[in-house]
């Protein structure tokens, strides 16, 4: 069993500032943002709930590729080093709509 390691508490703010820039699509113009949701829980680690729609994917394609999330995951990854990725992502059913979430958090160093 894997223990995580402590987050540092960040401003709710600053957070929802910093996935929002990064959960935005700035080729579409007007850019498109896709973060519908910042859930912070009490170890300080966050969830953001996003669309699906953020994605691009292939004809026949129902479902983003582990390369697409792999890909956003390193996208954040290079916008701040001192963040921790959860393994863990994927769909969630919010008021019947079907989004995706991503759990993340910030060392506390």
């Amino acid at each position: 069993m894997s223990t995580l390691p402590k987050f540092r508490k960040m401003r709710r703010d600053d957070v929802e500032a910093f996935i929002n820039a990064l959960l935005t699509q700035k080729h579409e113009l007007p850019p498109r943002q896709y973060l519908r949701q910042l859930i912070e829980y009490d170890d300080k680690h966050f969830r953001a709930i996003f669309e699906p729609s953020y994605f691009m994917l292939a004809e026949g394609q129902s479902e983003p590729s582990k390369s697409q999330w792999n890909n956003l995951k390193k996208k954040i990854k290079r916008h701040d080093s001192r963040i921790f990725l959860f393994k863990e992502h994927g769909t969630i059913q919010v008021a019947g709509e079907k989004l995706y979430y991503l759990d993340f958090g910030f060392f506390l160093e």
